[in-house]
């Protein structure tokens, strides 16, 4: 089970490639190109994952500070990425815990830096000081932020990241929200998913598989 939760994100982020080199380019042929006939150059895997999943929209970290969700928090990292809100009385507290510990075992396996990424589902009520309290009483640090940002904008990321459910009277219950996280290895476009709500040492070793040089051969 866990290979295919882990491989279905990455099938999609894989096509995009394929469907690339079958796609002229909008505006990068050079005029040469062009006269040929030729297309432009397709887009790297990189390139269509960031382009299909990451649309690069404005936030809000709990410490007040500004970012991009492409440029400031994805690009060249290795990172960790669920949604929550704060006053969710249901698998959100679990799944915070279980990514805190999580993380304090993969500094133990490995020296490479893996952000943490929490997004509220309740922008309107989730401001930057009610998610860095949030953050404190969960024991949150290092390497973890908790983001905000316009409801139009986070919509967008949820969707856009497949954290909507196919059942529309679902997906509008918040208080339903998918208990996945994503994780990924942005640079090798890598790629892949696991169930929050799982024991630590088992995220850990999920995340582990997009870890450079990092041996699997048990648990962590």
């Amino acid at each position: 089970m866990r290979s295919i939760e882990r491989r279905h994100w990455l099938a999609a982020g894989l096509l995009g490639p394929l469907v690339a080199a079958l796609a002229p380019g909008p505006s990068e042929a050079t005029a040469t190109d062009k006269a040929a006939g030729r297309f432009a150059p397709p887009l790297s895997g990189r390139e269509i994952i960031r382009d299909r999943y990451f649309p690069n929209v404005p936030l809000v970290t709990h410490t007040g500070r500004r970012v991009r969700l492409y440029d400031d928090l994805i690009k060249d990292k290795i990172v960790v990425l669920n949604f929550m809100y704060a006053d969710c009385d249901g698998v959100c507290p679990t799944i915070t815990m279980n990514l805190v510990k999580a993380q304090a075992l993969l500094r133990k396996r490995t020296s490479a830096h893996v952000a943490f990424y929490s997004i509220t589902l309740k922008p309107e009520e989730d401001t930057p000081a009610k998610l860095k309290d949030y953050a404190e009483m969960h024991g949150a640090a290092g390497n973890s932020l908790f983001l905000t940002g316009a409801p139009d904008d986070i919509e967008r990321l949820r969707r856009r990241m497949g954290f909507a459910d196919l059942n529309p009277s679902v997906d509008r219950d918040t208080s339903r929200h998918s208990g996945m996280i994503r994780y990924g290895n942005e640079p090798a476009s890598v790629w892949g998913a696991c169930q929050g709500s799982a024991k630590p040492e088992w995220i850990a070793e999920e995340i582990g598989f997009v870890l450079p040089g990092l041996h699997h051969a048990g648990a962590v």
